[in-house]
């Protein structure tokens, strides 16, 4: 388990993920590992999805940001309930609006850009209603 970001560089990820789903009953995770171990990011990033449990959310709006930080290659997959609502470019406009920043070695901030949209997203569609919503998966980043 080795991670790119510092302790505080963590928590500025976590405080985003905490953020965005302040107002939605959607579930975002951040999973970061070295090396992607399929020559498609996006593969990977589904076998991570179900590893983690996200395809069991209640609504099926679980967000997962999948980072292999020294193979440089990342992915978001969207479980069936938001990838119903958003529009078909979505995931592809959010993957291009974080790249500007990863291009720059500013990974943090894009992680942070690419969680908010998705949260403003997840809002939109899965508002937060305070008498049912319980967060079911961990704002933690997960590794491997």
């Amino acid at each position: 388990m080795s991670s790119p970001f510092t302790p505080a560089e963590q928590e500025q990820i976590i405080d985003a993920i905490r953020r965005a789903e302040q107002a939605t009953s959607g579930e975002i995770r951040v999973h970061i590992e070295a090396h992607c171990s399929s020559p498609d990011p996006v593969q990977r990033a589904i076998d991570v999805f179900h590893h983690l449990g996200m395809h069991e959310t209640k609504q099926r709006n679980g967000v997962l940001f999948y980072l292999a930080h020294t193979d440089h290659k990342f992915a978001i997959v969207g479980d069936q309930g938001i990838n119903q609502q958003v529009p078909s470019d979505f995931w592809q406009s959010t993957k291009d609006l974080m790249r500007g920043y990863f291009v720059q070695a500013q990974y943090v901030e894009g992680l942070r850009q690419g969680i908010d949209r998705a949260g403003q997203q997840l809002k939109h569609y899965f508002p937060y209603d305070g008498a049912t919503d319980v967060n079911e998966l961990p704002d933690d980043i997960s590794f491997s």
